[in-house]
């Protein structure tokens, strides 16, 4: 959703709940889940915050959704929140625009995380767009578009006023086993292609899977497979607004307005046992109404941008 809120830096907030109407902005990091250090000296794993570029292409004016390309080493893709047409924008990694695509046969009513994945079977790479947000609570069906990755070509980008388009959009549509939810968070895992939604919902958020092959020919009901509790951040900010799955399917990322977090699978454990551990907080940088994270192709570091333009593309790398 917009952003109604004045312009601050990390460090800052502005009023809002995380469920909707005003969304926040970034403010300083909160404690860690259950208490523990601050999120300053926590997620060691992690080095500073580098800046790989900044956008300031209008018409990416609330980057609401990030994945790494599975096709195109050093290729990002991204969305706009809700208001925008069923577009797809690639980034390069110096935040440099290289094309538009508009999505064949989707609507966007309002459009929150996207990931990368594999397709169905036999087929290859594919983006999945999650029209997943609903702020009133009153939809009895969320959709996920799923898309063959599109290969960028040489030359000149494509552009909003003309872009090129995909291929036909299947229309996954689910459902919720237990009434409407607010999400902002969709992850795909690398090598099942199970989905995943995280509800918006403070301090406890539940995390619904769709087990692959999706049927898009009819409602998939989601299982509810785990919870997951962020920091006590004041004014809603912990609340989860994007995730991925990191592509060796060992760690998943969670953002939040106020910073990252990081969920590890346990040795020995099934991948679903990710969401029974404690999220350990991530730094990722001063960032405004940051609601995405992708990890890079390589796994090795995670990728943010904010939804206020200009923003920065963003990177935090593991160390070691």
């Amino acid at each position: 959703m917009a952003a109604a809120c004045a312009l601050l830096l990390a460090g800052a907030g502005c009023g809002g709940s995380g469920g909707g109407g005003d969304d926040p902005v970034a403010e300083a990091p909160a404690n860690s889940a259950g208490g523990g250090p601050p999120a300053t000296t926590a997620g060691a794993a992690y080095g500073p915050s580098t800046v790989l570029g900044t956008v300031t292409d209008p018409d990416i004016g609330e980057s609401s959704g990030l994945a790494a390309s599975r096709r195109v080493a050093g290729v990002l893709w991204t969305h706009n929140d809700s208001g925008d047409d069923p577009f797809v924008y690639c980034l390069d990694l110096q935040a440099k625009n290289c094309g538009v695509w508009r999505v064949a046969g989707a609507e966007a009513f309002d459009w929150e995380d996207m990931a990368a994945g594999p397709g169905p079977a036999g087929g290859g790479p594919s983006l999945y767009l999650g029209d997943i947000g609903d702020n009133l609570d009153q939809r009895t069906e969320i959709v996920v578009y799923r898309i063959p990755e599109p290969q960028p070509a040489p030359g000149a980008p494509s552009t909003r006023a003309v872009p090129a388009t995909t291929e036909p959009a299947e229309k996954l549509r689910l459902r919720y086993p237990d009434g409407a939810h607010n999400a902002e968070a969709l992850a795909v895992h690398p090598t099942t292609g199970d989905l995943y939604v995280i509800t918006k919902d403070a301090q406890s958020a539940g995390v619904f899977k769709a087990p692959a092959p999706v049927d898009p020919s009819r409602p998939t009901v989601l299982a509810r497979v785990g919870a997951v509790r962020l920091g006590t951040g004041t004014r809603g900010l912990e609340v989860v607004t994007g995730a991925d799955i990191s592509p060796d399917g060992r760690r998943v990322a969670l953002a939040s307005y106020s910073q990252g977090y990081e969920l590890e699978l346990p040795v020995g454990g099934v991948f679903d046992d990710i969401w029974a551990g404690r999220p350990v907080p991530v730094a990722l940088g001063a960032r405004l109404q940051g609601e995405s994270i992708a990890y890079r192709l390589d796994g090795r570091a995670l990728l943010t941008t904010s939804e206020i333009v200009p923003f920065t593309l963003q990177q935090v790398e593991r160390k070691g």
